[in-house]
């Protein structure tokens, strides 16, 4: 017990102040896609975690999940119509603009692992040059809108041109390492690194203390949702 010898207020040990877990090891993990639709959804929630945990120290990190490596899925009119009414529910239950160009070529690849990449790329550039931590999320979401509202094919190296300069990257920085085997590299751990969490789904918000990982969030969810549970995990 500890007593105040000016105010007089003595504190109990055990029952001083709602306790965070301040001495254990936290971090914060969103797992998700830039090509993944519900991951745009959430934009917003993101960027309020993200502010959350550099309010509080606790690290944020960013990791991309793979959701569709390699594509493969036909290019046809049942394809479109599916991510079409997908991405009108988004918008609807979120907000988050959608334009719909990308639905009248005739051809697309829906290949996941160039946008996945490119994320890991300026991460390797965020780590190499020190710059703002929160850049990589900020790009992320860049690659989002380039993709969702503009239409535009991520698989083409000039694709990153304009969410290079949103974020102030080198964009000739980016496309050498873009295109090199230590960023091919770097995404596959990336992917094993998803695996071995044992998340299979997009988006997902983890928390870990001292090394375990409880989920706070999977799937949809709100600026208030995800604060709250992050919230009541940390004062647990």
């Amino acid at each position: 017990m500890k007593c105040d010898p000016e105010t007089g207020v003595c504190l109990v040990a055990d029952a001083s102040v709602p306790k965070r877990t301040v001495d254990k090891k936290l971090a914060v993990h969103y797992i998700g896609d830039p090509m993944c639709s519900w991951c745009w959804g959430i934009s917003s929630a993101l960027k309020a975690t993200e502010a959350f945990c550099a309010d509080e120290n606790i690290p944020f990190s960013v990791n991309v999940g793979g959701l569709r490596v390699g594509g493969g899925d036909p290019w046809n009119t049942q394809f479109k119509d599916f991510l079409r009414h997908e991405w009108q529910h988004i918008s609807q239950v979120s907000g988050q603009p959608f334009g719909y160009t990308l639905l009248e070529r005739d051809e697309f690849n829906y290949d996941t692992e160039p946008a996945c990449r490119a994320v890991v790329s300026v991460q390797l550039l965020q780590e190499r040059d020190r710059l703002p931590l929160g850049v990589v999320l900020e790009f992320f979401s860049a690659v989002q809108q380039h993709f969702y509202v503009d239409g535009a094919d991520p698989r083409d190296v000039d694709f990153y041109q304009g969410p290079c300069a949103r974020v102030g990257i080198d964009f000739a920085a980016f496309k050498q390492l873009f295109r090199s085997e230590t960023a091919q590299h770097a995404v596959q751990r990336a992917f094993e690194q998803r695996r071995q969490w044992g998340v299979n789904s997009f988006p997902t918000l983890l928390l870990e203390v001292d090394g375990e990982h409880i989920v706070l969030a999977k799937g949809y969810t709100t600026d208030e949702q995800v604060l709250t549970a992050l919230q009541r995990r940390l004062t647990a």
